[in-house]
């Protein structure tokens, strides 16, 4: 797309609804892809313009007829300019990702937050945990950015939570939205391949994102998803490899009755048919119900 156009808009373009609408235009006419906290052309633009103004995230009608100054308009539209060119995801851009009200630092070292387990975790993982007292230790395992590991924290405040990763680039990522939430004391950050460097550690909850895309899926991913960290999305030929191990030694390190949650992406059936004497409880999110199983350890034993 020619610098051209965006000068002429620099120009011509008058309110935030008249960059709002060259912006969704110029998106569609590029055809981006969107999956890195929005779905669609209006609501990324709508983010990365409020961002840009210093507006705050989702309150777009009350200025949409707002005149922008050149120079407002010239920081708008050159975040614009930037997501059509380089395809980068709008959190990278912006070095900031959100899960409902909760706000995380992130940049190309770690994947960007986006987990079907956060919403859950907002609700003490009800009706599965009955008194969120009980959940004394907790594990992130593959925590990237550190997000459902603070999550956890703050849904469990008696909880000692490890967050743990084979990413020292990610574990840095994690240790600022640790910082930045003052939980240094409740959440240790752990470089570890999965359960390896745990020992003999024992945990009420292991909730985990790990990577789980099939090699299929991972040689026709958009090119916003290859400036994420590879190793944070692939999951071998079936997208299973992770979660193999995971179930596998998740028993060693499950206090009785604890709780495992895991996030498969589209794995529900691959998993099934690999497992068919497990009984999974399949947990409903807002993306569906194939998405996040649990398990106790009884059941894994």
């Amino acid at each position: 797309m020619s610098d051209a156009i965006f000068q002429e808009a620099e120009s011509q373009l008058r309110t935030l609804r008249d960059v709002l609408r060259f912006s969704i235009s110029r998106f569609n006419e590029a055809g981006l892809f969107f999956g890195h906290g929005t779905t669609n052309a209006h609501d990324e633009a709508a983010y990365l313009i409020l961002y840009a103004l210093h507006l705050p995230p989702g309150v777009l009608d009350p200025y949409l007829d707002a005149r922008l100054t050149r120079s407002e308009a010239a920081a708008a539209l050159a975040l614009i300019a930037r997501r059509i060119r380089d395809r980068v995801p709008a959190a990278y851009l912006t070095h900031e990702a959100w899960l409902s009200e909760y706000k995380f630092f992130i940049d190309q070292r770690a994947i960007v937050p986006r987990s079907f387990i956060a919403a859950l975790l907002m609700e003490q993982l009800s009706p599965w945990v009955h008194d969120p007292s009980k959940i004394q230790r907790g594990l992130d395992l593959c925590t990237g950015s550190g997000c459902l590991a603070i999550l956890m924290a703050l849904a469990f405040s008696y909880a000692a939570i490890d967050a743990a990763d084979i990413s020292k680039e990610a574990l840095e990522v994690a240790h600022i939205n640790v910082s930045d939430y003052g939980l240094g004391d409740q959440i240790r950050l752990l470089a570890s391949d999965l359960f390896t460097a745990l020992g003999n550690a024992r945990y009420d909850l292991i909730v985990s994102n790990p990577p789980y895309v099939d090699t299929e899926s991972m040689e026709a991913l958009p090119v916003e998803y290859l400036h994420e960290p590879r190793i944070a999305l692939t999951g071998g030929e079936d997208g299973l490899d992770y979660v193999r191990t995971i179930l596998r030694d998740a028993p060693e390190h499950l206090n009785s009755g604890g709780l495992l949650i895991v996030e498969i992406g589209h794995n529900r059936l691959a998993l099934e048919m690999a497992y068919p004497n497990l009984d999974f409880t399949w947990l409903n999110t807002h993306g569906g119900g194939e998405q996040v199983f649990l398990l106790t350890r009884e059941q894994l034993v």
